[in-house]
């Protein structure tokens, strides 16, 4: 959700459609509400509903009751290089109406479109931002309701790891993945790992150490390395001239093939004496690390340690999805209190 030309439609496309951001440019205003499925794997399974600026919540024709009652988290984007001032007060009046609605909701803020921004005024445009919408909050006694901020831009990797942070939100077993990588990196000599979404590049767990931009940015150079070598060797890839083609395909539930196979594996190797190893775990998963390359010498342990994680990954899906049968079921005759599968929503 957001004022119109905030950069909605641009931030879906380009995460989920796999847009460049410089085609985004000509992507007109939307004047409805668009919904779509994302369906990668069991874990990141959700649907994204974007909102035109202009929709008013008054209007006797918007039953915002029935969107906001299925919603898992409620993303509102703020163009920081214009006046924010009209956009807080529609943050403002979306988040209390949300809340009176559904008390679970998360509620995270995009300032969005700061690649044009010094990095002085970023942090003085997400400290008033912050600080304006918090106190909106506490003057209508609403202190309890929590605002997550992130600085995000289309031509960078921060949008991603912005809707990273959302979805994990989202994921009930987050807290096991963590642990299973925690474990995995303990007991292999890994100084980092990270869960991909491959088609998104949405990291859906790490580790419990911290994550760097840096990082995050060099794994996701990797995945595309990846892509576009298996477009080019592999069976079934996912090809450059048809991404846009085959994303839409798997939103709309149509079967595709994956973006790299079973098989999928690739070492990289940095000058900086470190290792970047690439795994397939599932269809749609697979695990990036940093391995240093003297702990990369015992590549057999480490690959031993990896069957258990992925064993174990797969046991978790299976639960879940054991977990989300009689959910599904329960809820087909409930479609103006849930989706029609039972997952959560995220407005944006």
């Amino acid at each position: 959700m957001g004022l119109r030309r905030s950069g909605k439609s641009s931030i879906q496309k380009v995460v989920f459609h796999k847009m460049s951001p410089n085609e985004t440019l000509f992507l007109e205003s939307t004047n409805k509400i668009c919904r779509e499925d994302v369906s990668n794997s069991s874990f990141v399974n959700f649907q994204i509903w974007d909102f035109p600026g202009q929709i008013d919540f008054f209007d006797p024709t918007f039953d915002y009751e029935m969107i906001f009652r299925a919603t898992g988290a409620l993303i509102f984007v703020i163009d920081s290089q214009d006046d924010y001032m009209e956009a807080l007060a529609r943050l403002h009046l979306t988040v209390t109406s949300a809340y009176k609605v559904n008390t679970d909701i998360n509620f995270e803020v995009f300032i969005h479109k700061v690649d044009g921004l010094s990095d002085d005024h970023k942090i003085e445009t997400q400290r008033d931002i912050h600080q304006r919408a918090n106190d909106d909050l506490a003057d209508a006694g609403l202190e309890k309701i929590h605002l997550s901020f992130y600085l995000t831009s289309i031509y960078d990797h921060s949008i991603f790891e912005a809707f990273s942070k959302v979805v994990q939100k989202l994921i009930p077993q987050l807290p096991t993945l963590e642990n299973l990588l925690n474990i995995f990196i303990s007991n292999s000599g890994i100084e980092k790992a990270f869960l991909f979404d491959v088609v998104s590049k949405i990291y859906i767990a790490t580790d419990s150490s911290p994550v760097d931009m840096q990082t995050y940015e060099l794994c996701c150079d990797m995945i595309d390395v990846v892509i576009d070598i298996s477009c080019i060797y592999g069976q079934k890839m996912l090809c450059s001239s048809q991404e846009v083609i085959q994303t839409q395909k798997r939103l709309r539930g149509e079967e595709i093939g994956p973006p790299y196979d079973k098989e999928s594996m690739a070492i990289i190797k940095l000058n900086n004496t470190t290792v970047l190893y690439l795994k397939e775990v599932t269809k749609f998963l697979a695990l990036v690390c940093f391995v240093r390359e003297e702990s990369f010498e015992r590549k057999g342990l480490i690959d031993y340690n990896f069957h258990c994680f992925r064993k174990a990954i797969h046991e978790v899906f299976e639960v879940r999805m054991k977990a989300l049968k009689p959910r599904k079921q329960s809820h087909m005759g409930r479609n103006k209190r849930m989706t029609h599968n039972g997952i959560p929503r995220v407005p944006l």
